[in-house]
């Protein structure tokens, strides 16, 4: 993928964007919300549907047969997104704190969240093991002294290093898939860029490209997955603007 021709749609959108119908805008905003929420979640493992996903969100109810689990999760996540947005607004940039919010956030009335965890695990099919805790420590720290430091010269390879680096670690025990893909969002978002979503279809690509990074440091498969995937949220507003010229 081409980061001078991503930025390049990037700065055309900034051009059109305030020029889009804001209902047309809100609209795609509040489906890609309700498909990020759902894909993240089920990628994990949760089971509600991207219609039921829908229902409990919009509409406020819950999905008989489901554990009462999988509906926190997806309530959780689209709080934890909110909260993404609500400190993008004001500008605070990513950090231990939100880090840690965002991880109580995902866990509410499912486990005590927030705290690093002090067991070992493991994660099962990958040839990656997450270090122990004592270890644990020590990375994490190192991670968000890297966070401070790291150039932005390509924020979409800041962005695929965030949340790789993070699940490789494995602070938590547990929400930790989530996490990573919330801060990912968080750095495209807090530098101009449009969140994107991993389908759950995908995932296969997805956890391979993870652990290309945790075996052997290499990111550019994963930052070119996320640039693909921004490259195709930028080319939808990029369509709007289009559509709405032809009319």
């Amino acid at each position: 993928m081409d980061y001078k021709i991503l930025l390049q749609k990037k700065e055309y959108y900034e051009q059109i964007k305030d020029s889009l119908p804001e209902i047309t805008v809100k609209s795609y905003a509040k489906a890609f919300e309700l498909e990020y929420t759902h894909h993240s979640t089920a990628i994990e493992g949760n089971t509600l549907t991207l219609l039921e996903t829908k229902v409990v969100l919009e509409d406020g109810l819950s999905v008989g047969g489901k554990m009462l689990r999988e509906i926190y999760e997806v309530i959780n996540h689209n709080k934890a997104y909110q909260y993404v947005k609500d400190c993008i607004a004001q500008k605070k940039s990513l950090d231990e704190q939100i880090i840690k919010d965002l991880h109580a956030i995902l866990m509410e009335n499912i486990m005590f969240g927030g705290i690093y965890r002090n067991v070992d695990v493991y994660i099962s099919g990958a040839a990656h093991t997450p270090p122990s805790p004592s270890d644990m420590y020590r990375q994490v720290k190192a991670f968000y002294l890297d966070l401070q430091d790291r150039a932005k010269d390509n924020v979409v390879e800041l962005a695929a290093w965030t949340h790789a680096e993070f699940v490789r670690i494995h602070p938590f025990a547990d929400g930790n898939g989530r996490t990573s893909r919330l801060i990912m969002n968080y750095q495209l978002m807090a530098n101009g860029f449009l969140p994107v979503s991993i389908a759950k279809e995908n995932r296969l690509e997805y956890f391979n490209v993870l652990e290309a990074y945790a075996v052997k440091k290499d990111i550019k498969p994963f930052a070119d997955m996320i640039a693909t995937l921004e490259q195709q949220q930028l080319d939808r507003y990029l369509g709007m603007a289009k559509n709405r010229e032809q009319t």
